[in-house]
């Protein structure tokens, strides 16, 4: 297992002698596994020498037909104490001295964990599977380039639906189909009419489209294992005064925050940028967010596009640059593109144009 195998090294490097994950993306990504999550602790352990399941008995022959790894089952009228002092004396975890515990495993399972093990040096997974996460593939990048096509898809057929007298939620049907059509799984569709584009996370509603309303559309849909995120704007026949200058503006934003991002700059430089074009034009108190987040099998995570983000931008990585502009009782504007972090700079997944779209009907 080529993860594993960078896992183990990664290990070596950070001194950590045990690496303890729950169910989840972590999981995922270094085992392809997405078990059934509950109450029940389900526990993969991995040291240099030995990587087992600590599995619930119910679990045993389901997950059997996805991995030849070992499982060390326990029973709902036994509890996982026994089974997992086994896991540890077999893997060799009794012995850690430094652990890594999954930080988004339930409390409970990590107590489960530190208890068996007291007092030792104890972090999370930032140096190892998580760091390792944020570089993609070339497998990875295939798949999530043919996520964001599915994202491109379903944003023009919403475009060609679009008319006025519409709803919001009328418009996310339209973008859930697409997405189902293509085979994805839709996860989110915000589409904030008129001054509802002025809330970043605005809850899609029965809002009814009018005309000269600016649209703020982000969606996403999931397709193998990875999702798609995008944002694009949609202006409802005729354009609201002063939306075309903000537009410009953010597009500015976007195109800054895209020549910052280069291979051995920290993460703060690109959300500098970005925010210094949106400061200069005087609209910096209505950017309300980061300018961008990581991306592959969750929709957010690491590496996060802030002002205070010292990760060191590296090769392979992917995420979003989305600057956003949004004027209380008036409109939004948030453009967002993901993109692939090559040796020269970024690269768009991404084939849809950002360029203000003005729908007629």
């Amino acid at each position: 297992m080529k993860r594993l195998d960078r896992l183990r090294a990664s290990m070596r490097e950070q001194s950590v002698d045990l690496v303890v994950l729950g169910v989840g993306a972590h999981l995922a990504w270094l085992t392809g596994l997405r078990p059934h999550a509950d109450e029940r602790p389900l526990l993969l352990c991995i040291t240099q020498s030995y990587t087992g399941f600590l599995m619930p008995a119910l679990e045993v022959d389901s997950a059997r037909q996805h991995t030849d790894l070992p499982f060390h089952p326990w029973g709902d009228d036994q509890g996982p104490n026994v089974a997992f002092a086994d896991l540890l004396i077999t893997s060799g975890g009794d012995k850690a001295q430094s652990i890594v515990l999954d930080e988004t495993m339930r409390a409970d399972f990590a107590a489960l964990v530190q208890d068996a093990l007291p007092g030792r040096a104890r972090q999370f997974t930032s140096t190892t599977v998580g760091a390792l996460r944020m570089r993609k593939d070339p497998d990875e990048y295939s798949v999530l380039k043919r996520n964001a096509c599915t994202a491109d898809f379903a944003m023009k057929a919403a475009w060609d639906a679009m008319r006025v007298g519409m709803s919001e939620n009328d418009v996310a049907g339209v973008v859930r189909s697409a997405f189902k059509e293509q085979g994805a799984t839709p996860l989110f569709y915000i589409v904030g009419a008129g001054a509802n584009g002025a809330f970043p996370h605005h809850h899609t509603g029965e809002t009814v489209i009018k005309t000269g309303d600016a649209v703020v559309m982000d969606i996403g849909g999931a397709m193998e294992g990875y999702s798609s995120d995008m944002t694009r704007m949609a202006v409802m026949g005729i354009v609201p005064e002063g939306y075309q200058a903000v537009h410009e503006i953010v597009e500015r934003a976007v195109q800054a925050g895209i020549a910052a991002a280069k291979p051995g700059v920290r993460a703060h430089v690109v959300d500098d940028a970005a925010r210094g074009i949106i400061a200069a034009a005087g609209y910096g108190e209505y950017f309300l967010h980061r300018t961008g987040h990581g991306m592959g099998i969750e929709v957010h995570e690491t590496p996060y596009i802030t002002a205070s983000s010292q990760t060191v931008l590296e090769e392979g990585m992917v995420f979003s640059i989305e600057p956003g502009i949004y004027l209380p009782d008036r409109f939004g504007i948030r453009l967002e593109d993901i993109v692939i972090l090559r040796k020269d700079g970024p690269e768009i997944l991404s084939d849809l144009p950002r360029d203000l779209k003005v729908i007629h009907g």
